[in-house]
C-alpha cells in the first residue's frame, strides 16, 4: 500500500464535487410547498360543495331505483295538471269509489312520462286503474310532488 502513488480515484473526485469551495456561494432552490398547502382554499371549497352534491346525487339515484311498493288503484281521475316552478311534473288526483253514497278517498300521484300523462288525461272522468310504484325518501320535490309514480293506466269497463 505504501508503494502506490497518491493519485486521486473517481470516488475522491465525486466527494470533492459535493463539497463547495469556501469562497463559492451555495446555490440552493427554495423549499417546495406541498400541493395541499398551496391549494388549501380550493380543496376546502371543493370538499364543502362536492361532498354534499355527490351525496345528494347518490341518494336520489338510490331512491328512484328502489321501489318501496307497487300496485294498482282504481277510481275516477278528477284532476290532471302540469305543475312546478322549474321542474314541471304531471300531478293528478284519483278518487277511489268505495260504495255508492259513501265518501271516496283521494289518491294523489305523479306521472313522469308525457305519453302516459296524456293517456290519463284523456281517460279523465272514466273509471280507470292506474299502476304505480312508490319511491320513499326523495330528496326534492323537483322529481314530483308525491311519492307515487304512475307507470301505466287502463280503462275499466263499467
Amino acid at each position: 500500500m505504501a508503494d502506490q502513488p497518491n493519485t486521486p480515484d473517481a470516488g475522491d473526485e465525486a466527494r470533492a464535487a459535493d463539497v463547495p469551495d469556501a469562497g463559492a456561494t451555495a446555490r440552493t432552490s427554495p423549499p417546495q410547498k406541498s400541493f395541499v398547502r398551496r391549494h388549501w382554499g380550493k380543496l376546502t371549497l371543493l370538499t364543502l360543495l362536492g361532498v354534499p352534491t355527490v351525496a345528494l346525487v347518490v341518494w336520489t339515484v338510490v331512491a328512484m331505483t328502489y321501489t318501496y311498493s307497487s300496485g294498482e288503484r282504481a277510481g275516477y281521475v278528477q284532476k290532471m295538471s302540469r305543475k312546478g316552478w322549474m321542474c314541471k311534473t304531471w300531478e293528478g288526483t284519483l278518487y277511489t269509489d268505495i260504495a255508492r253514497g259513501f265518501r271516496s278517498d283521494s289518491f294523489n300521484f305523479t306521472v313522469r312520462s308525457d305519453s302516459i300523462a296524456h293517456l290519463v288525461d284523456s281517460l279523465s272522468g272514466k273509471r280507470v286503474a292506474v299502476r304505480y310504484d312508490q319511491h320513499v325518501g326523495l330528496p326534492t320535490s323537483c322529481l314530483g310532488d308525491t311519492e307515487y309514480f304512475v307507470s301505466g293506466v287502463r280503462a275499466i269497463p263499467e
